[in-house]
């Protein structure tokens, strides 16, 4: 089979074990010395072996396989990894679009393209699935928030949201709520909150559609912009389609930390990027003003992620322009523009920053 990608194109679906062994050759001299091996993601658990010798497992689906090879597990010229995948439910695979591969002395050997593999065994599922106690009244609150209400704190760091996105409407008042509710518990009216915005997640849509992700994040935005004392962490651009736990942390620590420095600290700093404050129809452009002490906008030569929606409800993709402090938004066959939309994707790829580098937060202009 080929690596990324499942053994079950050709084996059918099915739940339980898959042995898989790829062959390699080590450079000479490279032998004997410690290494590193990459196998990206894999659906769900492995156990992984250089020569026999066991380099690392996990559990579960999520978390990278990065394994620190010892000295003394390669040698000189033929080498064989071997992996035993455990896969619990779902579709088995190697998650495509992750890096694989050995790196020692200096050196990466791609694992890309073909393994050899042989089911283990085929396991019908015995048990059902489990109680998803997160997903309970209480469930996370008794257990993990309660017991520290005693304890002095700072302020919270809120990363959370992708269980909503079924109903992301209902976000917004549910989030006020729990802010309100923690804040009278540790009582600290004025603690800070600050808000990690869900990053860019899955497939790239063509078209211009809904999207419930993009709901969501404008529900934390119009959050961070109505409760005193909160913060939002625009994180869109540093997601990836195909992981829902994007490897890119420091990006999100250090977006939080200028947070932080502003809203805990009172410093005087740039901690958001662009804004959206209003909008302003010019015939048949639209025009964007967005907030003050957010920086300059950054110039572009082709502003991304704009649509615009026509006064028969159509949205389309549009042009945008930076102009002074202002976007213009049009589409030469939209006459009659009504609305904009920035970023409005489960995955978009808009580029509006300000100079620090710092993203926009997606937005509409339909209920602002």
């Amino acid at each position: 089979m080929k690596v990324p990608g499942s053994w079950e194109d050709q084996e059918g679906s099915f739940d339980g074990t898959v042995w898989l062994r790829k062959e390699i050759n080590v450079p000479a001299g490279s032998g004997g010395k410690p290494a590193f091996l990459n196998l990206g993601r894999i659906k769900d658990a492995d156990v992984t072996y250089i020569n026999g010798v066991k380099v690392g497992n996990v559990t579960y689906e999520y978390p990278p396989r990065w394994y620190d090879i010892p000295a003394g597990v390669l040698k000189d010229g033929k080498n064989i990894i071997t992996v035993r995948i455990t896969n619990g439910s779902g579709r088995g695979q190697f998650i495509a679009d992750k890096p694989y591969y050995l790196e020692v002395g200096g050196q990466k050997i791609d694992l890309t393209g073909n393994w050899k593999y042989k089911v283990g065994a085929k396991m019908p599922r015995v048990a059902p699935g489990q109680t998803f106690i997160r997903w309970k009244p209480t469930g996370l609150y008794n257990s993990m928030i309660n017991p520290l209400t005693n304890y002095k704190v700072k302020g919270f760091l809120w990363y959370q949201g992708e269980s909503n996105t079924g109903k992301p409407k209902e976000y917004g008042d549910l989030l006020t709520t729990m802010i309100t509710d923690w804040r009278n518990k540790w009582h600290e009216q004025n603690a800070p909150f600050l808000i990690v915005q869900l990053a860019n997640f899955m497939e790239t849509k063509s078209q211009p559609i809904e999207s419930n992700w993009a709901e969501l994040r404008d529900q934390q935005r119009m959050v961070s912009q109505t409760v005193p004392n909160t913060g939002l962490a625009v994180t869109i651009d540093v997601g990836e389609w195909n992981d829902i736990h994007p490897l890119n942390k420091k990006a999100v620590g250090d977006r939080l930390a200028f947070q932080a420095l502003k809203i805990a600290d009172k410093k005087n700093i740039i901690a958001d990027g662009p804004v959206y404050q209003s909008m302003n129809t010019e015939g048949n452009k639209i025009a964007i003003s967005f907030k003050t002490g957010t920086d300059d906008l950054a110039p572009v030569a082709e502003l991304k992620g704009f649509a615009i929606k026509n006064s028969d409800g159509s949205w389309a993709w549009a042009k945008a322009k930076t102009e002074g402090k202002k976007v213009i938004v049009w589409n030469d066959a939209v006459k009659n523009p009504v609305a904009v939309r920035y970023d409005w994707a489960d995955n978009p790829d808009g580029n509006l920053k300000n100079k620090t580098g710092l993203p926009a937060s997606p937005f509409t202009t339909e209920k602002n």
